[in-house]
């Protein structure tokens, strides 16, 4: 039960982030252990995901849930990406897990969100890029102690970049006739 306690712990730990609570840090383990216990989550995530797609049609062969675990780790990607990029932008030297292992799990809550909101279809999926861009927003103040105007950047450009890779491989993987 060990995942469950660290799921509810995780959960806690973004209240007290959206809440601008002190304490937050406690909740999450910021470790090397707690960054590997993150990302095992997501990518427990992203596997349920996959079989709940694929109910209707038929779980996909091994390549195929490859693939689809390669596209829904764009969340983090995404993440990861902007947060090493904004820090060397601002040339700063603070640690990143204290962000990152958060973060990762607020990209498996986006995950989740998001594929609900897929079934329900259509633009209501952009509910989850702004709830998604709020939580980093929140992070970035928190976690990182970064100015309003670099933590609204940070949140923005993520969203945007998970959205612009997803287009992308959209628009790579879709051929005209």
């Amino acid at each position: 039960m060990k995942l469950w306690s660290t799921l509810n712990r995780a959960i806690v730990g973004w209240q007290m982030i959206v809440r601008g609570l002190p304490g937050w840090r406690s909740q999450f383990t910021i470790s090397a252990a707690g960054l590997a216990t993150a990302l095992i989550i997501f990518a427990f995530m992203a596997f349920l995901e996959i079989a709940i797609a694929s109910m209707s049609v038929g779980m996909p062969g091994g390549f195929g849930v490859l693939a689809s675990l390669i596209v829904l780790s764009l969340p983090v990607v995404a993440l990861v990406a902007t947060l090493m990029s904004t820090r060397n932008f601002l040339k700063s030297q603070a640690p990143v897990l204290p962000a990152l292992v958060p973060g990762i799990y607020a990209m498996t809550a986006f995950l989740a969100f998001e594929g609900l909101l897929a079934m329900i279809g259509g633009p209501v999926v952009m509910l989850a890029w702004l709830v998604a861009g709020y939580l980093l927003f929140r992070l970035a103040r928190l976690a990182l102690d970064w100015t309003v105007g670099v933590s609204a950047g940070f949140a923005v450009l993520t969203v945007l970049l998970l959205v612009a890779m997803r287009l992308a491989l959209y628009m790579v993987t879709n051929t005209t006739s």
